[in-house]
């Protein structure tokens, strides 16, 4: 946390994220890392859920209201119900239906073997046909969906990712794709996190980290199956990738953040870029809640990536649009070929 603080503005924590920083790195210190996906900063910040807190919805309201309902005879297949719903499952199921119809060509179906594992002891997790799936995983595999039926999921290798989470996307990458590399480059602590759970799903002989500190340029090429890098460590990668991802943290980012993290991607000229993040923007501190000071939206990534084509734009059915009308929106980018 010292050496972040060291870095360059557009490396630290952003508005939204320096609150959050300091929270999760409090609970990890405090309780570690093994039950991570049940700690309260985890759960509100970077492991998504379907249920609490992802559903706007306390746990007291939901205990006040199942009690209400059971004081009142309900019958025991209505409580079902109201459990099912409250619980995120139903939503996890609409969610993981198309997934499962969307896998039609051969190079998704190989998508369809996946399994979460249960590292960090997640209580956010829903078994569906003897397979463990997450919000984290079924949002990453939605868009992996959608990036198929555009492209030969076979043939993406190297994978980069700004913002990565506790590692959902790098299990995918080596489960499912059998991708050469992924990098996630990402703030601490959640840095710590994907250390982690990718270390204690795979074994920490895929890792390579932190002897790449010193070194002032890192080749792609020279990098192991898993790679974990902090934020300033982006400008000094060299070489070339065939996919870029973000999922939901650029918009918890000022746009000049976001702008250089696309200034050195560029640098990389990835073929394909898949983004997921709200068409509106993210909503605006007042000082007391958590925001953005400038939210960033549809239209700047447009302006950003003036090497690509906008190749696709998807709400329904691979993303979401949210109960109070905000958009959760997949962009699908292709290079232009003439660069």
């Amino acid at each position: 946390m010292e050496e972040i603080r060291s870095q360059d503005k557009v490396y630290q924590p952003a508005t939204f994220w320096e609150q959050a920083s300091k929270e999760i790195n409090s609970e990890f210190n405090k309780y570690g890392l093994k039950n991570f996906r049940r700690l309260p900063s985890s759960l509100r910040f970077f492991v998504p859920t379907y249920g609490i807190p992802g559903n706007g919805l306390k746990a007291e309201e939901i205990n006040k209201f199942l009690n209400f309902l059971s004081e009142n005879r309900i019958t025991g297949k209505q409580m079902l119900q109201f459990k099912s719903y409250l619980s995120g499952e139903q939503a996890a199921i609409a969610d993981y239906r198309t997934f499962l119809a969307a896998c039609s060509n051969k190079g998704a179906k190989k998508l369809l073997g996946f399994s979460e594992s249960t590292v960090g002891n997640p209580i956010e997790q829903f078994i569906f046909q003897d397979k463990a799936y997450s919000r984290a995983s079924l949002n990453y595999l939605l868009g992996l969906t959608l990036l198929s039926k555009y492209t030969d999921l076979s043939k993406i290798k190297k994978v980069l990712e700004v913002g990565g989470g506790f590692g959902s996307l790098g299990e995918i990458s080596i489960k499912s794709l059998n991708v050469s590399q992924y990098i996630n480059v990402d703030i601490y602590p959640t840095l710590y996190a994907s250390k982690y759970y990718l270390s204690e799903t795979f074994g920490t002989k895929y890792i390579t980290q932190d002897q790449l500190i010193t070194k002032e340029k890192i080749p792609i090429k020279s990098l192991g199956k898993i790679t974990l890098l902090p934020t300033w460590k982006v400008e000094i990668l060299e070489g070339r990738i065939d996919l870029f991802v973000n999922f939901i943290s650029f918009q918890e980012m000022e746009p000049f953040i976001v702008k250089n993290y696309i200034k050195n991607l560029m640098k990389l000229k990835p073929t394909w870029i898949l983004l997921r993040n709200l068409r509106e923007g993210k909503q605006k501190t007042d000082g007391k809640k958590l925001g953005v000071k400038k939210p960033i939206v549809s239209e700047d990534y447009l302006n950003m990536l003036f090497n690509y084509d906008l190749i696709t734009t998807n709400v329904f059915p691979f993303g979401l649009k949210t109960l109070d009308g905000f958009h959760s929106e997949i962009m699908l980018f292709r290079l232009r070929k003439s660069t």
